[in-house]
């Protein structure tokens, strides 16, 4: 809570609490790719996978940069989009406007960035399987803390929005 001044004004805050931060700071760092990872694996709660398609698949990002930060995956490991088949290319596309439809009903944001990294130098993290970002953006979203703390600040838990996007993405098969 930050502290208010007797002139009313608010001070700076002195702790931000992100408590789920701990569990990946002190656990075990996956081996091997996070996505085939997710694609091959049944646990899709537990991997935050919100949809499975015959190609592609839809997965909450586990260190959004917002709440509802998606990525689409193919199932298939391929580092460049110029390496997809048609059909994941189709596939991948279709889960992304899919993701948009379901972010608007369930978490009503005022546009997205929707976009992939292809390369360490272009900014991706995992590099040898291409996939989507899908992030929400609200107006004013975009505050001091990414700039003057280099940290993002989420208003909700990850399983919370989860719980939120999985039972829509079933309902709108």
């Amino acid at each position: 809570m930050p502290k208010v001044a007797s002139d009313g004004v608010n001070q700076a805050v002195e702790h931000l609490w992100a408590p789920w931060r701990m569990e990946y700071i002190l656990g075990e760092k996956p081996e091997g790719c996070i996505f085939c990872d997710a694609a091959e694996g049944d646990a899709d709660e537990e991997k935050y996978v919100v949809l499975r398609g015959g190609q592609a698949f839809i997965m909450l990002n586990a260190f959004p940069y917002t709440s509802g930060h998606l990525m689409v995956s193919p199932h298939r490991h391929v580092a460049d989009l110029v390496d997809l088949t048609q059909a994941e290319l189709v596939e991948v596309m279709s889960l992304i406007g899919r993701s948009l439809k379901v972010l608007r009903a369930k978490l009503c944001p005022a546009g997205f960035n929707v976009g992939l990294n292809l390369g360490r130098s272009a900014g991706a993290g995992v590099v040898d399987h291409v996939h989507f970002h899908v992030v929400p953006r609200w107006s004013g979203d975009a505050n001091f803390m990414p700039v003057i703390a280099g940290a993002n600040v989420l208003p909700e838990h990850l399983r919370d929005t989860y719980a939120k996007l999985a039972p829509e993405f079933r309902r709108q098969r």
